[in-house]
């Protein structure tokens, strides 16, 4: 760590407010051209003294959340504390200096860019039978003893809803993403995301194209589903399914999963995954993993490469049953 960046670690201490993960320090203004909240916290939208920047007005910038910022970390005179986040589309930055700081490497893997979550559809139905994609669930199908897609995110947190209407997020609710855009799919990546992502019958591919997909840098809609469908079709077909599907109705531990995903993408690549369990009367159901990418998303990912550049993380839960479809 450098001495400017220690530095920044401490003046951001000395303010008392903690910046969400504040990647680069910026020197310049901020010329506000509305009047825009200013939050302590964006991400949990906390803004003591419910303070408002003034449009028109110039405002010392102090950080950028990520090297394309999302949100800036300003000076606003008189408010207590007095460092504010402020979204980027409130106004324009005059960056005159600009300092990223490395990326935080443990063994060998660096931050995530995107994270990949599946789940097992079963486990999730348990908790959503009134879901048509439960209520239609039966074991012969692909969800029964497949992986099934959730999203993939890109990263750091609160790297979402890019360039989305204010009515479009207000919409992104379960009970309302039928009202949000469709994404625009070719037929063959509408059929094949079908299969993996049960959720499409109650719109869950609008839901994750408006949160997450319009943040994708690698291009359309079509290209960001088609790219996860390859994603979770490398995983269907690796030794990790297989220790799901011939274990149905049995608990595994964390240490199965993960050396199952050693077999299939290489030693490391368990490190890469993180295991989430719930309750479900007197049992515990798997039900869902999450997975740290770091790399392109491109045309042909590789689900190994992509988990091999990435840092290793906690094993969430240690142990669950997977359960049974049709099981609720």
């Amino acid at each position: 760590m450098n001495r400017r960046f220690a530095a920044l670690i401490g003046m951001f201490l000395l303010a008392g407010t903690t910046p969400a993960p504040a990647e680069v320090k910026l020197e310049g203004t901020f010329v506000a051209k509305e009047a825009c909240p200013a939050w302590q916290a964006f991400r949990k939208q906390t803004n003591p003294g419910n303070v408002t920047l003034e449009a028109g007005k110039s405002y010392p910038l102090v950080a950028g959340n990520k090297p394309e910022p999302t949100h800036y970390w300003i000076e606003v005179t008189g408010a207590q504390p007095q460092r504010r986040w402020v979204a980027a589309t409130c106004g324009t930055a005059n960056v005159t200096s600009t300092t990223i700081t490395p990326s935080t490497k443990t063994g060998g893997g660096a931050k995530a860019d995107f994270i990949f979550a599946v789940s097992w559809q079963p486990a999730f139905c348990e908790e959503h039978a009134d879901k048509p994609e439960c209520k239609s669930q039966t074991p012969e199908r692909y969800d029964g003893s497949h992986f099934t897609l959730h999203g993939l995110w890109p990263q750091p947190r609160g790297n979402e809803y890019c360039n989305v209407s204010a009515a479009e997020k207000a919409l992104d609710k379960p009970s309302t993403w039928g009202q949000l855009p469709a994404p625009q799919l070719e037929a063959g990546t509408r059929k094949a995301l079908e299969e993996v992502m049960p959720g499409t019958q109650s719109f869950l591919e609008r839901h994750e194209w408006t949160r997450h997909g319009t943040c994708f840098k690698g291009g359309s809609a079509d290209a960001y589903f088609a790219r996860e469908v390859a994603l979770i079709g490398q995983l269907n077909a690796s030794p990790v399914q297989k220790l799901f599907a011939d274990n149905i109705g049995k608990e595994i531990k964390v240490e199965a999963i993960r050396a199952a995903f050693d077999q299939g993408f290489g030693a490391g690549a368990g490190e890469r995954v993180r295991i989430a369990c719930k309750s479900d009367g007197g049992r515990r159901l798997i039900t869902e993993m999450t997975i740290g990418l770091v790399g392109e998303v491109g045309d042909q990912p590789s689900l190994g490469t992509l988990m091999a550049a990435s840092s290793p993380t906690s094993a969430g839960c240690d142990a669950g049953i997977v359960d049974a479809a049709g099981a609720q």
